[in-house]
């Protein structure tokens, strides 16, 4: 991820990317010449005792509380990957810590940022489709099974639920809002990781979403938002989408094609100066309080099918 987000800061002016840390100096220097980075810091600690301006946190979802905390702490403004944390806990650390400091941070979904998805809320806000009461979504990428990579190791967060159930939870919350109820099953690797999950989760407006994701089978990548007078589809796969149709009752269906730049993560990076020119101290697209009704649904998703997650303990 941190690669892919380097090469968009070419297409974002008033940004550039200026440093690079990792806890081994030789990955973070071999990070720096491949994308023409003008610092890299053998530890995190270094980059945040520079003066650099915004940090962007991009390692494993275990890791990433304790090197927010430590950003906030030296007043540095923050960008998190998603999933935010490994746990709703470690998520009200982060908000709490940012709050209290006044400090801008942000979760880096930037599906939320995308052009389509911005067209999708509005035809929303617009009540061309009337009122929301429903997401359908799937979201899988077939992986081998592999007790070594990051994807399936439960000591850094592996998994179905955080790597990709958390575009689905998210975008589900954007157009439903706060949940009352979840009920996730699953199935699980040989090591006990959930290698594909189904969450059920009921709105406290009534409205319900029906949400697979898996890395042990493949899909379309589908998007859904169902309404009254009609529904949109976000189209697959819809976490890098460019196109949605637009379906109401007795008119024929609307295709608004609206392309990302760059791979995408130009959207969230813009954001993020905005934010920061505006004196904001997090974004209206992506606030905090829905940052943390994502992380407590996947928790929950997480502790029903046994396996409850916790921090990684840095010492920064």
């Amino acid at each position: 991820m941190a690669g892919q987000f380097a090469g968009d800061f070419r297409f974002v002016p008033g940004a550039e990317l200026v440093g690079v840390a990792a806890r081994d100096a030789r990955r973070a220097e071999a990070f720096a010449a491949e994308h023409k980075v003008g610092q890299a810091f053998g530890s995190y600690r270094e980059l945040l005792e520079s003066d650099i301006d915004v940090v962007y946190v991009a390692n494993t979802h275990p890791q990433h509380r304790d090197v927010a905390l430590a950003a906030i702490a030296a007043g540095k403004a923050v960008l998190v990957e998603k999933a935010f944390t490994a746990t709703y806990a470690g998520a009200q650390e982060v908000v709490a810590a940012a709050e209290k400091a006044g400090v801008f941070v942000m979760e880096a979904m930037w599906t939320r940022f995308l052009p389509a998805v911005a067209a999708a809320r509005e035809v929303v806000a617009w009540g061309r489709i009337g009122d929301v009461l429903g997401v359908s979504g799937d979201l899988c990428a077939y992986r081998d099974y592999d007790p070594t990579d990051r994807l399936w190791s439960p000591e850094l967060g592996g998994g179905a639920v955080l790597d990709l159930g958390v575009y689905l939870v998210s975008l589900a919350q954007a157009f439903l809002g706060t949940s009352r109820s979840v009920h996730c099953v699953g199935r699980y690797a040989p090591n006990g990781v959930e290698s594909q999950a189904s969450m059920s989760i009921g709105y406290a407006s009534g409205a319900t979403a029906a949400l697979t994701c898996g890395f042990d089978v493949h899909g379309a990548g589908r998007l859904t938002v169902h309404a009254t007078k009609g529904w949109i589809e976000i189209q697959p796969r819809f976490h890098h989408p460019t196109t949605i149709s637009v379906h109401r009752a007795g008119v024929l269906p609307r295709v608004i094609e609206a392309k990302p730049m760059g791979r995408g993560y130009v959207h969230e990076i813009v954001e993020v100066n905005d934010c920061l020119r505006a004196g904001a101290t997090q974004s209206e697209t992506m606030p905090l309080c829905d940052t943390l009704e994502v992380m407590k649904v996947l928790s929950e998703c997480l502790s029903q099918l046994g396996r409850p997650q916790r921090e990684a303990e840095l010492g920064l």
